[in-house]
């Protein structure tokens, strides 16, 4: 494009864009015709005179997303546009809620995991986003101290929401002794659940981060000097309470035959996992994640993706 070329474009543009011109309007004050005047608009459109950016809590990243599935080999990607603080959370968890709704077919049954994440995805959700939905704990998540667990709360509004109903996973997320974890497997209600959770439709999860921040510490279950001990083994974070490393592994054989749910291999296997994760302290964690074949569908913000798709560290 030469430079007169370009500063018609230009000007044409701004007419247009600034000043809420018609096309015949622009071409009867730059003397050209209409058609010159929308041809090049799609030329400073196509040069990057013009960048058109569309604003909205529930806009998405398809170019970013077509990118993740075909890198990934991934079913789905959403990707909310960059913002700040506590509102990136909450837009992913809208977009999460909002992939959950237009799912298709409906899963009869859903297996879930808990958490913040969790818990801000089931407030996202709309009354009759769904009918009949059967929700089911796939870890477990009874509290290990006096604060109040979101657990059971996540599941029963999820279900709720979907005029269906919950099913709980009556145990802690980790057990002390391995004994009484198998003893605890071996109940028939527990059983039960995990039976269900193994055949669910789809499962929705998060990811946890490996500090003291974790929900995992929050409830209880582990000491920050625990987690310090799992990240100098190289946990990067953990998935439905299995702390993993870089390579999608877990970190610490003891602890993983003690922790009650869903097992990895199972999540792997599973024809729709959804993956919502959010903010630059789960990057690690979301990349191992997405690299090793846990998700299939991808929930996140635009710079959880761009470092996705960044040469790994």
């Amino acid at each position: 494009m030469s430079d007169e070329t370009e500063l018609l474009s230009v000007r044409v543009a701004e007419l247009y864009y600034d000043e809420n011109k018609t096309q015949d309007e622009i071409g009867a004050l730059l003397g050209i015709t209409r058609w010159k005047a929308g041809r090049l608009l799609t030329q400073a459109r196509a040069s990057g005179i013009v960048r058109i950016e569309i604003v909205h809590p529930r806009a998405r990243r398809l170019g970013i997303e077509r990118e993740l599935r075909e890198r990934f080999g991934l079913t789905d990607a959403v990707v909310i546009p960059a913002t700040e603080g506590s509102e990136l959370h909450s837009r992913v968890a809208q977009a999460a809620a909002d992939y959950l709704a237009a799912l298709r077919p409906v899963p009869r049954i859903l297996g879930i995991s808990w958490g913040r994440t969790l818990n801000d995805v089931a407030n996202q959700l709309a009354d009759g986003w769904a009918t009949g939905v059967t929700v089911v704990q796939i870890n477990g998540g009874v509290s290990l101290n006096r604060r109040a667990g979101t657990a059971a709360s996540t599941a029963v509004a999820i279900a709720q929401k979907a005029s269906g109903h919950a099913i709980l996973l009556p145990s802690p997320a980790i057990l002390e002794r391995l004994e009484t974890k198998l003893a605890i497997e071996a109940d028939r209600t527990v059983a039960g659940v995990l039976t269900l959770a193994e055949g669910a439709s789809a499962y929705l999860y998060s990811a946890g981060v490996a500090d003291e921040s974790s929900v995992l510490v929050d409830s209880g279950y582990l000491t920050p000097a625990d987690v310090a001990e799992l990240v100098r083994k190289g946990a990067v974070g953990d998935v439905v309470g299995r702390y993993i490393d870089a390579n999608g592994n877990t970190v610490d054989p003891g602890l993983d035959e003690r922790t009650v749910g869903l097992g990895l291999d199972q999540l792997r296997a599973a024809s729709t996992a959804i993956f919502v994760v959010a903010g630059e302290g789960k990057h690690d964690v979301a990349r191992a994640v997405v690299t090793t074949g846990l998700c299939t569908v991808l929930v996140t913000d635009e710079g959880t993706a761009r470092a996705l798709m960044e040469p790994e560290r």
